[in-house]
């Protein structure tokens, strides 16, 4: 069934309503029709199986009847934020795509030493508003309980203040890391830390956060290795290759998200 993000959903009448421009895509992109069935998601860790009763095209509204309420098991039992380099032509957008199927909570563009890409003030807004319509997307695609979160773009040192400030664990991949072994074993003690917290929680409410910094086509300039180390940042290696920047990121998110995921 086809899936819909409402900011919030309203039960004690057991209906929800859809407004904005999911009622044109809703009405005249997918056709779907008075009866037709829906998912639609409060943004959290609830979804709602619904029926549809009016399509109000004039108004932007369209009104659907609650037939059952589920709880979401898509989203991973820790908050991953990608730190991502800016990259040159439209690598970002496939970044975010992929990166929203993977299940990352945030994706933050960062102006980096080596950053290629030089934005205009006025030109920003555009960007950072069309990556979010594709995160938007990809979480419908992907059945996510959340639209993951496209940040307004952070210089380097703006990202490190955020990172030092907001997150539990930093991790960079770095050219210059120890190997792959001690780059596993660090991994595993994040994953290890934030399974057993889950645990001994019983729920997600201590969810822990994770900072994933990826450099852009040129890489971390020592100065930025520094500032990372300098907030605690786990160092790794992602092995013997040379990976692309809109690579890295990729592998990172899919080896926690496949360590962390939940049955």
């Amino acid at each position: 069934m086809h899936r819909f993000f409402v900011e919030n959903v309203i039960s004690a009448d057991k209906t929800v309503s859809i407004t904005g421009e999911d009622v044109n895509h809703i009405a005249s992109v997918l056709r779907l029709r008075v009866g037709d069935d829906i998912v639609v998601s409060d943004g959290s860790s609830r979804e709602y199986d619904c029926r549809i009763t009016a399509i109000d095209i004039q108004n932007e509204i369209v009104t659907a009847n609650i037939i059952d309420i589920n709880d979401n098991n898509s989203e991973l039992p820790a908050d991953i934020y990608l730190f991502q380099g800016y990259p040159k032509g439209d690598k970002f957008e496939l970044i975010v795509q992929k990166c929203v199927e993977l299940g990352v909570h945030a994706v933050i563009p960062v102006m980096m030493d080596r950053t290629i890409v030089k934005l205009e003030e006025k030109k920003k807004d555009k960007k950072v508003q069309r990556l979010r319509s594709i995160s938007e997307a990809a979480a419908k695609q992907s059945r996510r309980g959340i639209i993951p979160e496209v940040i307004d773009v952070m210089t380097m040192k703006q990202a490190v203040a955020y990172a030092g400030s907001n997150m539990d664990y930093v991790i960079f991949p770095y050219e210059l890391a120890e190997g792959m072994d001690n780059s596993r074993k660090m991994i595993y003690e994040i994953c290890d830390a934030v399974t057993k917290g889950i645990s001994e929680s019983g729920d997600d409410i201590s969810k822990k956060k994770i900072g994933i910094f990826i450099g852009p086509e040129g890489g971390f300039a020592e100065s930025e290795a520094e500032a990372l180390q300098g907030i605690g940042a786990y160092t790794i290696s992602l092995g013997h290759r040379i990976l692309r920047t809109e690579t890295a990121g990729l592998m990172v998110l899919s080896v926690i998200g496949f360590l962390l995921d939940r049955d």
